[in-house]
């Protein structure tokens, strides 16, 4: 599947996942999506994500979740989202799901869509 492709289908399940929210009660804000090489550089560099992000390639992104007007930071908060989202695709990954050396990483607002 051409990398276009991949993108629509990435696109179309997060709107899925943002109208799923909706449903549950929640309201969401895209925060971040597609990000240069240089950004994700610069990211890897301070600590707050990879250098070979997925959000380059357009295959990631980044929300804000509301419930009630209250802003949720915690990665427990996204679990239903990430849950119902990792159920879309199966190549569909929830950064509440990461690890690294063998801990949990606390990225429960990051959606990708690994490629093929």
């Amino acid at each position: 599947m051409r990398l276009s492709e991949q993108q629509a289908a990435f696109t179309l399940d997060l709107a899925k996942l943002i109208i799923f929210a909706n449903e549950q009660g929640y309201n969401v804000v895209l925060k971040e999506a597609l990000r240069t090489p240089e950004q994700a550089k610069l990211y890897a560099e301070q600590g707050k994500g990879i250098k070979n992000s997925l959000h380059i390639q357009g295959l990631a992104a980044d929300i804000a979740l509301f419930k009630d007007s209250i802003y949720l930071t915690s990665t427990e908060s996204y679990k239903p989202l990430g849950d119902y989202w990792e159920g879309l695709n199966p190549q569909n990954r929830w950064g509440g799901y990461f690890t690294q050396h063998g801990g949990t990483i606390d990225d429960g607002n990051h959606f990708q869509r690994n490629p093929e």
